[in-house]
């Protein structure tokens, strides 16, 4: 099975229809896109979608067009719902972290292969890009998750300050938010 130029949004090759036969002897089995719905519980046009925004690719297809997977696809799939459950990170952010991660894997790859020490060199700045962009967009994701969280600790504050003014008796003519009580 020949791959193609790789993908532009996450770096990542195309897929080609394959031999089916083929593939499973030499890659394991291939799974349908039905299978991986019903292993990672998720719909196949929440697959599919994946597919259009860059974060899965099929391995390739059969003759009627049906998408096929790989066990490490399916392993992608599980690492895209823990990054969105466990982490809480958007598609997008998602989008960046696997683009570091592929990078990563690509330049691996490279320097496992002998690739010439020019090549390597540029997967590995490629690598150095993709893991300084995914850096800046933690900040950025922690910068306003504390921003947020220090709005809620003033919130709790004032009600705090509120609830010991009313109980000591004492409580102000009219808040802030226009109520005396």
């Amino acid at each position: 099975m020949t791959r193609q130029a790789a993908n532009p949004r996450i770096g990542r090759s195309e897929p080609n229809h394959v031999d089916v036969a083929a593939s499973v002897a030499d890659e394991g089995r291939l799974l349908r896109i039905g299978e991986v719905s019903e292993r990672s519980e998720l719909t196949t046009r929440t697959l599919r979608y994946w597919e259009e925004i860059g974060l899965l690719q099929p391995v390739g297809y059969r003759e009627g067009g049906e998408r096929l997977y790989s066990p490490a696809e399916l392993g992608r799939v599980t690492h895209i719902r823990e990054l969105q459950e466990l982490l809480g990170l958007t598609l997008a952010e998602i989008g960046a972290v696997l683009k570091s991660e592929d990078a990563v894997d690509r330049a691996r790859q490279a320097r496992q292969s002998g690739a010439p020490i020019v090549h390597r060199l540029r997967l590995l700045e490629e690598a150095i890009d993709a893991h300084d962009l995914l850096v800046v967009r933690i900040d950025d994701r922690l910068a306003r998750i504390a921003a947020f969280r220090d709005e809620w600790v003033a919130r709790g504050r004032r009600m705090k300050d509120r609830a010991e003014e009313l109980r000591s008796g004492q409580p102000r003519a009219i808040d802030r938010y226009g109520d005396n009580g």
